[in-house]
């Protein structure tokens, strides 16, 4: 497996190795220029995938890297940050990945991915950690720009932190996106779509939430980055490069902003669905109640008319039996029962227990 990326301008395409030694040493074989002369050496770019600690150790020996540094990268620190040293700087910055969105993840819907940068006056270093598709993205933009631009180790490094924040910016438009379908979906949905809109509405807020948290220290660490850009630090980049690192922070404040915004949209979605979905349990507890209170006020009034037919069908002598008088007396007890319920029922209509 090719792990580490050899690239320069002057390089059409890079130059890949499975270990330190297919590689050639920053600086030995790349003579510097005579002196008085008009070329410009171009800045030699190394990137490491998943490095071990004897491969640090190597680049450690060979280009004078802090242990501090050596441990950081080793032990994979999460905290961003930018650190000036002697003869380079150090810029510990993170990605993400999306993962599959299974719910089961929680709050790792997007998966934080490190990366770590070493910048010389003559070169770069980065070490990267799981998939990681910006050293290949700023490789394309070295050889499109390298007619027009001084691409320089410190331009390389923006351009890694610049590719880093648009990939974040590209899932911000997608949720974005997924969050005005919630609000279309929001007036039109049907009772029985409730239930799936809340779960896109907690999976959805669960990215946003995962964006903020990824997001939420790389403004100050940029700003930081930015203000350490003059003559007080000998390592600091220059020139143009602040201007782009003072772009680069703009955007993530946007960004910041518009996700604090979509948080407080999300939220209200939820409350106005979570609200449709109490409203329709009170309405359908209301419903039960009033179907309860009527079967209750029928079984009110035939209980009485129940023992009444009850007591006359005993096995006993009750008084007008075979007295002769026909079916006078049976016609008006049912005429008593029947009237008794009808009254019955005009008074629970009355008071609305029907």
């Amino acid at each position: 497996m090719n792990r580490i990326t050899q690239f320069s301008p002057e390089m059409e395409t890079p130059r890949y190795a499975a270990s330190i030694g297919d590689m050639v040493i920053p600086g030995v074989s790349r003579p510097d220029p005579p002196e008085g002369s008009d070329e410009v050496q171009q800045p030699w770019w190394y990137n490491i995938a998943d490095p071990t600690e004897e491969e640090m150790n190597t680049f450690a020996k060979a280009l004078s890297i802090h242990p501090l540094t050596v441990e950081d990268i080793i032990t994979k620190d999460t905290r961003e940050k930018v650190e000036m040293f002697k003869h380079y700087y150090f810029v510990c910055f993170r990605s993400c990945i999306q993962s599959d969105g299974n719910e089961k993840k929680g709050d790792d819907v997007m998966e934080a991915v490190n990366m770590y940068l070493i910048v010389f006056r003559e070169g770069i270093l980065t070490f990267t950690f799981g998939d990681n598709m910006h050293v290949a993205n700023v490789h394309k933009r070295m050889s499109k720009y390298k007619d027009y631009v001084v691409l320089s180790s410190d331009w390389i490094c923006y351009a890694l932190i610049d590719d880093v924040v648009d990939m974040f910016g590209r899932v911000q438009t997608e949720v974005e996106r997924e969050i005005y379908v919630i609000e279309d979906q929001e007036d039109i949905a049907r009772d029985d779509d409730i239930q799936a809109l809340l779960r896109q509405i907690g999976s959805c807020r669960r990215k946003v939430m995962g964006l903020m948290r990824l997001l939420g220290g790389k403004a100050d660490v940029i700003r930081g980055f930015e203000k350490r850009c003059n003559e007080l630090y000998a390592v600091t980049p220059r020139g143009e490069i602040s201007l782009y690192l003072d772009d680069v922070q703009d955007h993530l404040v946007t960004m910041t902003t518009n996700l604090a915004h979509f948080e407080k949209i999300l939220a209200n979605s939820r409350w106005n669905y979570m609200t449709q979905i109490h409203v329709q349990a009170i309405t359908t507890g209301n419903q039960t109640n009033q179907l309860l209170g009527r079967i209750t006020t029928l079984a009110t009034i035939i209980a009485p008319l129940n023992l009444i037919a009850g007591l006359f069908g005993m096995n006993v002598p009750f008084p007008g039996k075979g007295d002769g008088h026909g079916y006078g007396l049976f016609v008006g007890i049912i005429g008593a029962m029947l009237a008794f319920g009808a009254v019955c029922a005009i008074l629970a209509r009355k008071y609305k227990y029907m």
